[in-house]
């Protein structure tokens, strides 16, 4: 008897996929190939377009078949919320996020339901989401707590925290994440890296103009006297409501021509931007961006991060942490750690190596195996 295991595919084809859409191409991917003797992956999606179907079979090869809802996204999700729908049936599902199914089964049956938590947003930066989100994250982790066989994390930081919410016992799983597929140096390097008008020097940093992303606390520290002149490449959006970068650096004493923005780049690009890096600085407050230090840590960049629980983990002194602290104090230290990294060759080249040693410790393979060996347990 075949076993399936049904992944819920969705995100790959929602109107901004993102890193959980990313996460859940590769994952799945990775399941596909992984999958034990006698077992299958299926995938579940709502009602969509043709062309969607097309871009899940796409990027899914060898996926055994595709389960369509007969609800579009937005009413399945609100279905899924109240527990008002049986779509997509029983059997063996994992949702690489909260979007699930997640209602009354019975394991003995051969049901399980298993969920994935990424971050905790909707509690730590709730003015960061729409109302409607944050209460839609809500809902569904109580529902979680109640009918999730298990919940997987890619943190024990971001277990810690989930358990401090809701009590789930021993049923919170930690499964790594890692980089997403195709960042990889190939031989038109210099050809993209001249496209994307990369400047000489330059340090990394992903986020936006929000406070909690550290993005301005970085241009602040750039600014100051100390720290050599390099420029910025900025991976995110170019403004935050009525805030543009542009005028962001200005304002923090850094001059404009010194940013260099790039957003929703392919793997390709996106790893010549970071093998060229003098430094990738991730001074986010939330700890939720653990792929991204992964991402730098594979393509040999010096990483600087904060001090988060999360980056403490994923980093294994590969990196330089950064205590957030006061404001101030945390522009300060910013500061400092950019310069030692700038101006010490060998401390830059000692990061480089140890956090490519430590990217091996993250791959998808591993990731799958790891789902797998879950559900069996289960």
């Amino acid at each position: 008897m075949t076993i399936t295991l049904r992944v819920i595919v969705d995100q790959i084809v929602a109107p901004v996929p993102g890193l959980i859409g990313r996460y859940t191409a590769d994952l799945t991917r990775a399941l596909i190939v992984t999958a034990p003797s006698g077992c299958e992956v299926e995938g579940v999606v709502s009602s969509s377009l043709p062309s969607d179907y097309e871009t899940v079979q796409r990027e899914l090869p060898g996926l055994a078949g595709l389960y369509k809802s007969s609800l579009a996204r937005r009413d399945l999700a609100a279905a899924w919320q109240l527990g008002l729908t049986t779509s997509p049936g029983g059997g063996l599902i994992h949702a690489p996020s909260l979007f699930a199914p997640l209602r009354r089964h019975r394991r003995e049956d051969g049901n399980q339901t298993v969920a994935t938590v990424h971050d905790l947003l909707a509690w730590t930066h709730p003015e960061a989401m729409s109302t409607t989100s944050v209460a839609w994250q809500k809902a569904m982790l109580r529902r979680a707590r109640k009918h999730a066989d298990a919940v997987v994390v890619p943190t024990h930081a971001l277990a810690e925290q989930v358990g401090m919410i809701e009590d789930f016992g021993d049923r919170i799983r930690v499964v790594p994440t890692a980089a997403r597929s195709g960042l990889v140096i190939g031989p038109d390097a210099a050809e993209r890296s001249l496209r994307l008008g990369l400047p000489t020097d330059y340090v990394v940093v992903m986020g936006t103009l929000e406070p909690r992303s550290g993005l301005v606390d970085v241009l602040s520290a750039l600014a100051r006297p100390e720290v050599p002149e390099v420029s910025l490449v900025v991976l995110g959006p170019e403004s935050q409501g009525e805030q543009h970068l542009a005028a962001v650096a200005e304002e923090s004493g850094v001059a404009p021509t010194r940013v260099h923005r790039h957003d929703d780049l392919d793997p390709a690009d996106l790893a010549v931007v970071l093998a060229g890096a003098r430094a990738y600085v991730q001074p986010d407050r939330d700890g939720g961006a653990v792929t991204a230090v992964i991402e730098a840590f594979q393509l040999g960049a010096p990483v600087i991060h904060t001090d988060l629980p999360a980056y403490a983990e994923i980093a294994a002194g590969a990196g330089i942490p950064v205590p957030v602290g006061a404001n101030g104090e945390f522009v300060d230290r910013l500061a400092e750690a950019i310069t030692r990294v700038l101006e010490d060759r060998s401390l830059a080249d000692r990061l480089a190596i140890a956090g490519g040693d430590r990217s091996r410790a993250f791959g998808w393979r591993d990731s799958a195996e790891r789902v797998w060996q879950l559900h069996a347990d289960l």
